[in-house]
């Protein structure tokens, strides 16, 4: 017999170390972890404690993983209610990307909203935003994750000084230079639908290279993004 048919003649027969119950004490198998023979019943508990090992390992990661969604949740609740709390229009963009700094310790974070309401033209939020960084907020579909490449939004980030209340920047003229990696997410009026042009962009930059990398999870970044969507929806025509 070949061992496929002895391993099949066994799943076949699961009473034959019933009737064989002698055979357990007297097989001897091979150690994986290289010392002399052990028995079959010390193999099974040698194999029980690895996959053991194994469920405590999955175990502590899924704990680690909701620890984090959990502080997560936490941070996105508190800057949603700044948010809300927001009755100035002139101070929501400030709120949103200076809440985004303080709640959720991002470096460095800005907006640039266009085609607003005639009362906020002059603001500083509403600055020109050329015409290529129109048409790439309006083709995502998604928050974009990854490393700062070049971003012409990048730049937004060392706009103003930290004190700068409207641009959100923190880090002054040297943040743009010292952003490694970037999340990009666009604005969109949510009563228009998810096929709505873009009329905005948000920006987070860190000088880790891997604070915002591609393939992380967005999930919190969808839900930023259309909370801060919704917020500043108020400052598009009527």
């Amino acid at each position: 017999m070949n061992p496929r048919e002895v391993a099949d003649y066994l799943i076949e027969n699961p009473d034959f170390f019933v009737e064989h119950a002698e055979l357990l004490g007297t097989i001897r198998l091979s150690n994986p972890h290289g010392k002399a023979a052990v028995s079959l019943q010390e193999r099974q508990m040698e194999m029980l404690r690895d996959k053991n090992k194994q469920l405590e390992r999955r175990l502590a990661e899924l704990l680690r993983y909701g620890h984090e969604n959990d502080s997560i949740s936490t941070k996105f609740n508190r800057w949603t209610t700044r948010v809300i709390g927001q009755r100035d229009p002139y101070a929501l963009p400030a709120t949103i990307s200076g809440g985004l700094c303080e709640v959720f310790d991002v470096p460095h974070a800005a907006l640039r909203v266009w085609d607003v309401d005639e009362a906020y033209r002059q603001a500083d939020f509403a600055r020109h935003v050329g015409e290529e960084v129109r048409i790439f907020a309006h083709s995502l579909d998604a928050p974009y994750c990854g490393a700062n490449s070049g971003f012409a939004a990048a730049q937004w980030l060392g706009a103003a000084n930290s004190a700068s209340a409207t641009s959100g920047a923190a880090g002054g003229a040297s943040a743009e230079r010292g952003v490694q990696s970037v999340a990009l997410l666009a604005l969109r009026d949510p009563q228009a639908g998810p096929d709505a042009p873009a009329f905005g962009l948000l920006v987070m930059g860190s000088p880790d290279a891997r604070r915002f990398h591609d393939g992380m999870a967005t999930d919190f970044l969808t839900q930023i993004g259309v909370l801060a969507s919704a917020a500043l929806s108020r400052l598009l025509p009527n």
